[in-house]
């Protein structure tokens, strides 16, 4: 037996409605149309679906399992007409990881040319490791991966890493740490509060290797994942901290902070990963180029 979709509406609506009159106004239909149409439905279904009480139909036992079908094929045919007519179920999905290691800041200025394209994209961003992102692109959950380095060679997943671009970094604090720093910098380092990102970030032995090649012994106070949370403990004088040249008048503004020196041996690198070996895909060239382009065109 097929289901009837039109018997079906119409039994959904004088189960909504109560009756049958009230079903044939709304529809611009006899109540006898309507009835017999009924009859129909439950004779090709075996169930009685109403019983009458008074001047009302009320549901069966059989009718309110067969109402609860019905709610649910119908509010999901108004989603498939809502989604028809919404520009946004129209473009194109592209998923992208960022490594938790990549300041967020340099992350939304890569990843933003993605919706500049004359091509709809609605952009799907997931944070997360780099291994598990990894993981994710290999099973193409993802289209690409922004991060701070390139694909570990001891992975077994295929995917190809693409220089986005560098940029130095320079040491930022608050300004009521300026009348503690004493000497040239960076020397003047010495003995500071010192603010490190955490083990996962690609940059953090680089810059414990430009300290002690320098002979600097900061006092380190702190440690984080977050570059957010990093930066807005710098802002409120807990320490010293590193950043990206790139970033630095968003920093200074953003977190009321000053600029001490700069590590210019040290640099703060952003990769797209992906599993092209040749960029293709159109949001991704258009991340690829506008970083190279304008991000970080110093």
């Amino acid at each position: 037996m097929s289901l009837n979709y039109k018997h079906l509406r119409y039994f959904w609506m004088v189960a909504r409605t109560g009756t049958i009159a009230r079903t044939a106004e709304q529809l611009h239909l006899t109540p006898q149309s309507i009835s017999g149409q009924l009859s129909e439905f439950a004779d090709a279904l075996g169930v009685e679906l109403f019983r009458r009480t008074g001047r009302t139909l009320e549901l069966t036992e059989a009718g309110t399992r067969v109402l609860r079908y019905a709610d649910t094929i119908f509010r999901i045919g108004d989603e498939l007409v809502e989604a028809l007519h919404d520009e946004s179920a129209h473009a194109t999905r592209f998923l992208v990881g960022c490594a938790d290691s990549v300041s967020k800041i340099v992350a939304s200025q890569v990843i933003s040319p993605a919706l500049d394209l004359d091509e709809p994209v609605r952009l799907v961003c997931r944070e997360g490791r780099l291994a598990a992102l990894l993981g994710d692109l290999a099973v193409h959950r993802l289209d690409l991966i922004i991060a701070d380095r390139p694909m570990p060679a001891h992975l077994s997943v295929r995917g190809f890493s693409h220089l986005l671009g560098e940029s130095v970094l320079k040491v930022f604090g608050a300004p009521a740490l300026r009348e503690k720093l004493q000497g040239p910098f960076p020397r003047c380092l010495d003995k500071m509060p010192m603010l490190l990102p955490g083990e996962d970030c690609a940059t953090r032995p680089r810059v414990l290797k430009w300290l002690e090649d320098h002979q600097v012994r900061p006092r380190i106070v702190g440690e984080f994942d977050d570059s957010a949370m990093l930066k807005a403990f710098g802002q409120a004088g807990a320490g010293v901290f590193f950043a990206p040249a790139v970033l630095a008048d968003h920093i200074r503004k953003q977190y009321q902070v000053e600029e001490f020196g700069e590590a210019a041996d040290v640099m703060d690198q952003v990769y797209a990963i992906t599993t092209e070996r040749r960029l293709t895909h159109p949001a991704t060239v258009a991340i690829s180029q506008q970083a190279r382009k304008h991000l970080f065109a110093q």
